[in-house]
């Protein structure tokens, strides 16, 4: 569908309301952040299904048995786009959370350091997951999901976030995989 100049499309005006509900909070956790909270997307039912169903079409025609969540807001997008697509949600959760033998991963925020685990059993090698995350910033988190999954003998076919920060390269850190995003801001 071509629109006149000025006007916008059905996925451009979405993803301006997605957007519209995103909460931004400067100078958290620390100094120079402008922290993205996604818990005023999620408040409002409309915003979020759309976040779901657009972030559900990006990956409708991939070959995906598991989509992977990074804890904690990893968990929110992953769970909905697990049910809507049938595919297997596997949880990483933070150091000691996990009940059953576990792998982990550290990694580097853009403001402190932390770790991941996953459950050994959770992956195996017909495993074809999809990190899917709120947000994409340095790469850090996505990529030592990533890590743990490749180290339990699975394919990553890509990556998938809400919310990209442009500026902070995370994308870049992720490579050679794919990289999806609805929106793209500054970092």
């Amino acid at each position: 569908m071509r629109t006149s100049p000025g006007t916008h499309t059905e996925k451009e005006m979405a993803l301006e309301e997605i957007d519209s509900h995103i909460r931004r909070i400067p100078d958290f956790p620390s100094k120079g952040i402008v922290f993205y909270d996604i818990t005023t997307l999620v408040k409002n039912a409309e915003a979020f299904q759309k976040s779901v169903d657009m972030m559900a079409e990006i990956l409708a025609d991939k070959e995906i048995t598991s989509l992977v969540a990074p804890e904690s807001r990893g968990f929110i997008f992953a769970s909905a786009l697990s049910y809507k697509l049938g595919k297997e949600l596997i949880l990483t959760r933070k150091p000691g959370k996990l009940p059953s033998d576990t792998a982990s991963a550290s990694y580097d925020l853009e403001y402190g350091k932390d770790a991941l685990e996953i459950h050994k059993d959770a992956i195996n090698s017909k495993s074809k997951a999809v990190i899917v995350d709120d947000l994409l910033a340095t790469g850090g988190t996505a990529h030592s999901a990533g890590r743990l999954v490749e180290e339990l003998g699975g394919s990553v076919l890509g990556y998938l976030f809400l919310v990209e920060l442009m500026g902070l390269k995370g994308a870049e850190a992720l490579s050679p995989h794919p990289v999806w995003s609805l929106l793209k801001m500054p970092g």
